[in-house]
Parts: C-alpha cells; sequence; structure tokens
C-alpha cells in the first residue's frame, strides 16, 4: 500500500445524469471511463501521477471491442494514479468500479508491513487540514493472502483504512464488478462524519515482496443509490 502524499483538490463535477431519469435508474459521478487516451507523457487524461513508474512498470490505456480500461503494472515498484474530484459523500455515497488482477505479489499480504503489497487499490481520499498528516483515505483492496472482508488500517498510514474485497488468485483474469456504500464504510472505520471528496487513488505496489502485480480498471463512478452488479 502505497504512502499518503499531500492532496490538493478543486472542484471537478465530471459529469451527472438527469435526476428526473428512468426507473432503475439513479444519479451519478462518472470518475472515469478511460476513453480519452493519454497524454504526450502516457497519462491517462485527467490524471495525476503520484509516484513515476519503474523502467519495467507500465501505464496504458487499452481496448477490448468498446471497452475501454487502464491497465497497470508494477515490477518491484510501487505507483499511483490520482484524479481530484469534490463532492459530499452523502450525496453519492456508492462507489462503483470493474477490475480484473492478472498478477498479484508473491507473498503480499495487507496485514504486515514488510509484505504490504497489493495488485488493486482503489482509495477515496478526504484531505482534512493540515492535509500532509490529517487527511483520510478509504480503500478497497485485492489481497494475496489476507482474507474477504478483513479491514483495517494501513501499516504505513494511520489516517488510511480499507477493507479487503478479493483475495488470492481465483479469479485471476475475470472481470469483477464492485460496489461500495464509502459514507458507511468511513463512518465505520473512522467513527466519525467524513469531509468532503478531494480525490480517487489507484495504486499498485510490489516493492516490499521484490515481485510483479498486474491490474486492470474500468468505468470507475459514484452514485446516489445502490445499482446492481453485473
Amino acid at each position: 500500500m502505497g504512502i499518503f502524499k499531500t492532496f490538493v483538490f478543486f472542484p471537478l463535477l465530471l459529469w451527472v445524469a438527469s435526476g428526473t431519469s428512468p426507473a432503475g435508474e439513479t444519479e451519478i459521478l462518472v470518475v472515469d471511463r478511460f476513453t480519452k487516451g493519454v497524454d504526450e507523457k502516457g497519462i491517462p487524461a485527467g490524471w495525476t501521477l503520484e509516484k513515476d513508474p519503474g523502467s519495467s512498470s507500465k501505464i496504458a490505456i487499452k481496448q477490448e471491442k468498446e471497452d475501454h480500461f487502464l491497465y497497470l503494472l508494477s515490477v518491484s515498484d510501487t505507483f499511483g494514479l490520482k484524479k481530484e474530484i469534490s463532492f459530499d459523500i452523502k450525496k453519492y455515497p456508492y462507489l462503483s468500479w470493474r477490475w480484473r488482477a492478472t498478477k498479484l505479489p508473491k507473498g503480499g499480504d495487507i496485514r504486515q508491513r514488510e509484505t504490504d503489497d497489493q495488485a488493486g487499490q482503489v482509495y477515496v481520499v478526504f484531505p482534512k487540514f493540515p492535509t500532509m498528516i490529517n487527511s483520510r483515505s478509504m480503500g478497497y483492496i485485492w489481497d494475496t493472502q489476507a482474507p474477504v472482508g478483513f479491514s483495517g488500517t494501513s501499516t504505513a498510514y494511520s489516517k488510511m483504512k480499507y477493507v479487503v474485497l478479493q483475495s488470492g488468485g481465483s479469479r485471476l483474469g475475470e472481470w469483477i464488478s464492485e460496489s461500495r456504500n464509502v459514507y458507511e464504510d468511513y463512518q465505520n472505520l473512522f467513527q466519525e462524519d467524513p469531509p468532503l471528496v478531494g480525490a480517487v487513488l489507484l495504486y499498485i505496489n510490489s516493492q516490499h515482496t521484490k515481485s510483479s502485480a498486474e491490474c486492470f480498471y474500468g468505468d470507475i463512478f459514484f452514485s446516489a443509490s445502490p445499482l446492481n452488479k453485473e
């Protein structure tokens, strides 16, 4: 799990569906569908690097038929991508996304600092002054060994909480749709009401285990009410 850094955030309303949408639909805030490609530095449009990846690691936008997705490869490395977005999590509490892990860091286990490597990491960041030492983040993890449902505090940063949603390699190579009530998770783990959201962070690391990790992400968005998983 990457070390938390300072987050400066700017209001960014990416897209809001009509509140009068047909029955069964809901208002959503799209974080990304990864359809806009990469900039001249190879970074997905609208995102910034939290740390430069090493020469053997990779960031790319890939496509299968009509679907676009983000590809991250970590080779004994740690890095992340951040997208700034500001809103009240109470209004859009549900975070949904698709991910597919194809390689897990060998021996990775979020419960121990010396093995704290994961292929899949999605964080919702809540800036709180002073941001360097006080901001919170709520994370969702695909771990190698920690069991599904396990929750805890980052070994690197005490104000980073997480829940393990996938564990091990039984579903490697499979696209999985996830949806979490971030507001409820934050309240349960921090025992307080959250400040405004400031960013979404995607991270990957394999530096502790000196191994490799590989993960894909697609269709990340927040919604006012729960959506059915695929």
